[in-house]
């Protein structure tokens, strides 16, 4: 038995939920926040036997994609000025 905790973004979870539903995978679902970005995200933890583990993957592939979104920096608190960034950059989430 291995046990997998995918972390995904909260727009994939209804759709990997199903598909995970849809081939007999059973998984807990818990309401997570993410730190860097400060936004939701879904954390699935599932038990299964060792020969479907590669299976489990490939469906979290199929159903998870990633993004580009624009973040606002957050201002030094304290700490050195040099590397801030006062606009807004693009990060691959």
């Amino acid at each position: 038995m291995k046990l997998v905790m995918a972390v995904v973004q909260d727009k994939d979870s209804n759709r990997l939920s199903n598909a995970l539903v849809d081939h007999n995978f059973q998984a807990t679902k818990l309401a997570t926040t993410g730190g860097f970005l400060r936004a939701g995200n879904t954390t699935f933890l599932v038990g299964t036997e060792d020969h479907r583990v590669q299976k489990l993957l490939d469906i979290i592939k199929d159903n998870c994609q990633s993004r580009e979104q624009m973040v606002a920096p957050v201002s030094p608190m304290g700490g050195n000025a040099d590397s801030y960034v006062p606009y807004p950059v693009e990060v691959s989430v």
